[in-house]
C-alpha cells in the first residue's frame, strides 16, 4: 500500500545529494539497510516509482531518505531534486536488501553507501560499532556522503578512496581504485562479513576479488 507522505524538510549533503524529512505513517516499520519503492506525488509522476533506502532508524518519527540527484538521466530523481517542503512522495512498505550479518567490512562506491547508513547509525547508537570498517570510493573529495558523520562514527575505521582527483583531506585519502592488491593490502582477515554496495560493474569487480582473496561467498552481502 502506497502512503502519500509530506515532505517536512530537504538538506543538501552534497553538491548532488539531499537528504529528505518526510512524515511517518502510524505503525510503519522497517530494518537498517531495508529500502521501498518511492514515487513523486504529481500528476505525471506517480506511476514512477524508483528504489530508495531508509536512512532514518526505525525509532525516528519521521521517515529520511538520503537520494542522489541525476539531471542527466531519466527525470525522476531530476524532478526530485526540484521538490519542496510541502510536496509528498508515495511511500509503498518497506522490503529487504542488505542486513546486516555481524561485523566486518563495508564497500560502498558513491550513493551505493545508502543501505549502510541506518545500518551504521543504529551500530553506533547501540554502541556496537566494534570492528566494522567502511571503504568508500568516491570520484572526488566534494562526492564524499556524510563524511563528516560516517569519521565521528568510525574513527580511523573510515577508508576513503577517491579516483579521479589528488586527495588534499587530512583524513584517510587513497589516491586510485579498489582493486586486489587494495584489499589485500588493508583487510587481513577474509573470514568475515563483506557488505558491497555501488554501482553493477563496481559490485562485479569488488566480489570478485573478495572471492579471489578467499572470502566466504555465503558471507558476501550485497545490494542486487
Amino acid at each position: 500500500m502506497a502512503h502519500a507522505l509530506k515532505i517536512k524538510d530537504i538538506q543538501n549533503v552534497t553538491h548532488d545529494v539531499k537528504s529528505f524529512t518526510i512524515e511517518k505513517p502510524d505503525g510503519y516499520d522497517f530494518e537498517p539497510g531495508q529500502a521501498t519503492e518511492v514515487a513523486i506525488d504529481k500528476d505525471g509522476w506517480r506511476d514512477e516509482k524508483r528504489s530508495f533506502t531508509f536512512t532514518s532508524l526505525p525509532e525516528d518519527d519521521e521517515l529520511e531518505f538520503t537520494i542522489k540527484i541525476y539531471p542527466e538521466h531519466d527525470g525522476v530523481t531530476e524532478q526530485i531534486g526540484k521538490l519542496e517542503v510541502g510536496d509528498a512522495f508515495l511511500v509503498d512498505d518497506a522490503w529487504g536488501t542488505i542486513q546486516y550479518d555481524g561485523e566486518g567490512v563495508f564497500i560502498a562506491g558513491g550513493a551505493g553507501v545508502t543501505p549502510f547508513i541506518a545500518i551504521l547509525r543504529d551500530l553506533h547508537k547501540n554502541g556496537e560499532i566494534g570492528s566494522n570498517t567502511l571503504i568508500f570510493s568516491n570520484k572526488a573529495e566534494k562526492d564524499i556522503i556524510l563524511e563528516k558523520e560516517f569519521e565521528d562514527i568510525l574513527g580511523n575505521q573510515f577508508i576513503n578512496v577517491i579516483t579521479d582527483e589528488e586527495p588534499s583531506g587530512d583524513h584517510v585519502f587513497l589516491d586510485g581504485f579498489i582493486d586486489k592488491e587494495f584489499l589485500a593490502s588493508l583487510v587481513n582477515d577474509f573470514d568475515q562479513p563483506f557488505y558491497v554496495c555501488g554501482p553493477g560493474p563496481f559490485n562485479d569487480a569488488i566480489m570478485g576479488y573478495l572471492k579471489e582473496l578467499g572470502a566466504d561467498p555465503e558471507a558476501l552481502v550485497f545490494e542486487e
